[in-house]
């Protein structure tokens, strides 16, 4: 699809600068079915229709989440079936190709996805790869440490190393040895695996996996992190591209006075398209609806959904 071109649900699509996703603006719903709540205390839960999904409390100091997922979550999106990766392969000339060709599929699926998915009205980003800020070497950890109830730490703080995580599952990872996970292992060393969703929550300050776990068990067993794509509501960042773009025009004027080499010049000029894609593509605050009875409906839900979770003291 071309610029400024309307896809699935009537989203309207654009693409982002040097291959890295789409930018989508969704003029409805204005409340959508897999949405973040918020109550006092730090409380936060997320909703997918009528069903409670995760629950989640911040420490008292913000020093990371605790969290409990209750087993109702369901993926958004349609199963992908293996011959529908095959063409997604065959169809794509190289691999920027084929991260285009699952970001515009994934855009029509959200758009689809009515009541169990996260879009709302407003603007959004989806990005192929993990953003600047994730380290690499988290995947590591995440099929040894998936519990339904547990804790993510975002500044450490003397929490286990174990804590330090980029992406939640919203579901119980299946072991390595599943059936399904068994079959996308055999995609996976074909080099045909489809990638995962990732959508940004800003009140966990984590990535949690909306689509794909099985594939992320696979893509791991096999070697990897998995390709990923990542949906995000959009970071009002025009002053920090504003400030990329003023910063290179002063250097290159700079280097064009001191008759530099070209080589110098064209490093340069990727560092420009490095700042750029980083502000186009920052992760902006996700909206959160109050929870309908505040403070004490979540300390209800907590118990019953939750029985004897811990969700720390907080003053």
């Amino acid at each position: 699809m071309g610029p400024g071109s309307r896809g699935s649900g009537g989203l309207v699509r654009e693409t982002l600068p040097i291959g890295l996703g789409v930018s989508l603006t969704a003029a409805a719903p204005a409340s959508p079915g897999l949405r973040v709540e918020a109550a006092g205390g730090g409380r936060l839960l997320i909703r997918q229709a009528e069903r409670i999904v995760l629950l989640a409390r911040q420490g008292a100091r913000h020093h990371g989440v605790r969290y409990a997922r209750t087993g109702d979550y369901r993926s958004p999106l349609p199963p992908i079936t293996a011959a529908a990766a095959r063409r997604a392969q065959e169809a794509s000339p190289d691999a920027a190709a084929r991260a285009m060709r699952w970001t515009h599929r994934f855009a029509d699926w959200l758009g689809a996805a009515d009541q169990d998915g996260p879009l709302h009205r407003g603007r959004w980003t989806l990005a192929a790869g993990m953003p600047g800020w994730s380290v690499a070497t988290h995947w590591d950890r995440l099929t040894r440490v998936d519990p339904d109830r547990g804790h993510v730490t975002w500044f450490g703080y003397g929490d286990p190393d174990d804590d330090v995580r980029d992406v939640l599952p919203m579901r119980r990872l299946a072991p390595a040895g599943h059936g399904r996970v068994r079959a996308w292992r055999r995609q996976a060393r074909a080099g045909v695996l489809p990638p995962v969703l990732l959508w940004w929550v800003s009140g966990l300050q984590t990535l949690v996996l909306l689509d794909g776990h099985d594939r992320t068990v696979a893509a791991l067993a096999e070697g990897g992190p998995p390709d990923v794509l990542v949906l995000a509501p959009t970071d009002q960042g025009a002053d920090r591209m504003r400030h990329e773009i003023d910063g290179y025009v002063r250097r290159m004027r700079h280097l064009e006075a001191a008759d530099v080499p070209a080589a110098r010049l064209a490093v340069e000029s990727r560092g420009l398209a490095e700042g750029a894609a980083e502000a186009v593509r920052a992760e902006g605050r996700t909206t959160a609806w109050p929870v309908r009875g505040g403070s004490r409906e979540w300390e209800r839900l907590a118990v019953r959904l939750a029985p004897g979770w811990d969700t720390g003291s907080r003053p």
